[in-house]
């Protein structure tokens, strides 16, 4: 698998990424530790995190994950200088007072939340340090408009790109990018570095898959005009693009153990509208019908995508790894293409 280039960044990584916010809620810290163990095995470079996983969130467990991932690399001497290590600072708290009491995310905030994150992941730099979600308010996590009437942005754009200069100048931080943003936030992130002589964001982790793809409409264009790479997350859709509630549903004692089945939390958002099941099995019965699975499907989809630079997976055994890495070798035909094209046109986005 060769690497590529994220953005105008010189990080090069690998077009499939470990995702770990599993890790620590749904994965304990030696199975975290052996996935971590096989991705890099498998040649994968490329690990992302942030401060507030495991998901779902909760104050007991912020900060496991990072710490997972810090214990790991302490103990193996050397692997912090073979991988690309990405986290994120969480914007404004919706409804985490754990994180941070305020409404906002100002300079110092981020400023804390990269040091702390830095002493968990047992690290002197971050690779690439993400805004997790905007500090304005945007339509994000299955929200579809925006609302002028919501807007309680405290600090700038500006304000915020100049406290992550900051910690790139003390070499904290050594590229930015950002997460569930807009295509104003990309395109105003952009022309503020410039003119001001700011970091340059080099990606968006956006969600991206066969039932979430509003990103190909505006921001597709942007993130290509720009040199912005999109870090694709959720590409199975929290499970329901794996096949496997195919036949329960998530509601039923007879659903499989992922987190759609697990958490209510998962049930009432985005992923679990009856309309984001409804397509999926579309999906997954089109991936029968042409001899993959629907994890095949799915991860190929944003695998071969030009939109994608680099797909998040997340997983809870090695087995769903191996999966979804062996998953690489799978192209799809024009056919195949237009038929997922067919099946958006009547169904369009349910999980945005």
């Amino acid at each position: 698998m060769n690497t590529i280039s994220l953005g105008t960044s010189d990080l090069r990584v690998t077009p499939i990424c470990l995702g770990t916010m599993t890790f620590g809620e749904q994965v304990d810290e030696p199975t975290s530790h052996a996935i971590m163990d096989r991705a890099i095995e498998r040649g994968i470079n490329f690990l992302d995190t942030a401060e507030m996983y495991p998901v779902p969130p909760s104050a007991p467990t912020c900060g496991a994950t990072e710490t997972f991932i810090g214990h790991w690399l302490k103990a193996r001497p050397g692997m912090r200088q073979k991988i690309v290590l990405a986290s994120k600072v969480a914007g404004p708290s919706r409804g985490m007072p754990w994180i941070r009491e305020g409404q906002g995310m100002t300079a110092a905030d981020i400023e804390a939340s990269c040091n702390a994150s830095l002493k968990r992941l047992q690290t002197d730099v971050i690779d690439l340090y993400q805004i997790h979600w905007p500090e304005r308010h945007v339509p994000a996590f299955g929200s579809l408009y925006y609302d002028p009437a919501q807007e309680k942005s405290q600090t700038p754009i500006r304000e915020q790109l100049e406290a992550l200069a900051k910690l790139v100048q003390a070499g904290k931080v050594r590229h930015i990018g950002l997460s569930n943003e807009t295509p104003y936030g990309v395109h105003e992130f952009v022309r503020l570095a410039e003119q001001h002589g700011l970091p340059r964001v080099a990606t968006v982790q956006n969600p991206y898959c066969l039932i979430s793809r509003v990103y190909d409409n505006g921001l597709d264009e942007t993130c290509h005009r720009l040199n912005v790479g999109l870090l694709a997350y959720s590409p199975l859709g929290f499970g329901l693009l794996s096949g496997k509630y195919d036949a329960t549903g998530i509601h039923s004692p007879e659903a499989p153990r992922g987190r759609m089945a697990l958490y209510e939390r998962m049930k009432s958002q985005r992923w679990g509208r009856e309309a984001s099941l409804a397509a999926a099995r579309r999906y997954n019965q089109l991936a029968r019908d042409h001899g993959l699975t629907p994890t095949q499907l799915a991860l190929a989809f944003c695998y071969r995508s030009w939109r994608v630079a680099s797909t998040i997976i997340g997983v809870t055994t090695l087995a769903q790894l191996d999966e979804d890495l062996d998953a690489w070798n799978v192209q799809l035909s024009d056919e195949l293409l237009a038929a997922c094209d067919a099946i958006r046109l009547e169904m369009r986005d349910p999980a945005n």
